[in-house]
């Protein structure tokens, strides 16, 4: 369930960099790429599975969305990328007669390379009201880092739940 919640998240937060369509700019007139992105009332219809219950269904999603992003001038020795997402969702279970859930999401995430090294990291949270009047609240915070041998130093994946 993890794998496919963590796929899930990542699609939701990455797909709409897919469609990115950024202006850049030279950055600290260091040869540095950096564009920012933000775009508004973004749709997603998404199969899911409810963290918090194991049900499976779909989850449709208006959110509003920033990604920011830095590349060094040969991408060797650096680059950042950061997105944050916010909206409404509604999950709605296969079963229709399982609790279906609407509220408010926010999900951000980071990505530092340099020099071979790496940190990647992303929180996601909803808090949600079931069709029952029951209160869903699911809080993912994950972080992996790299060193520049390709040893993995940390990694971790808390997620919390409670309906």
């Amino acid at each position: 369930m993890r794998t496919t919640l963590r796929a899930t998240c990542t699609a939701l937060v990455t797909a709409p960099l897919l469609a990115l369509g950024a202006v850049t700019a030279t950055a600290g007139g260091n040869g540095a790429t950096t564009f920012t992105d933000t775009e508004h009332d973004v749709s997603m219809v998404v199969d899911f599975i409810n963290p918090c219950t194991g049900d499976p269904g779909v989850v449709t999603a208006v959110e509003n969305q920033v990604f920011h992003g830095t590349l060094n001038k040969n991408g060797s020795h650096g680059s950042w990328l950061t997105g944050n997402i916010e909206g409404r969702a509604t999950f709605v279970p296969t079963d229709p007669s399982k609790v279906t859930y609407t509220g408010h999401f926010s999900a951000t995430f980071g990505d530092q390379l340099s020099h071979g090294d790496g940190i990647e990291h992303s929180t996601f949270q909803i808090n949600a009201t079931g069709s029952d009047g029951s209160h869903l609240v699911f809080h993912d915070n994950a972080k992996a880092v790299l060193n520049a041998d390709g040893t993995v130093t940390v990694s971790f994946d808390h997620l919390f739940c409670q309906s």
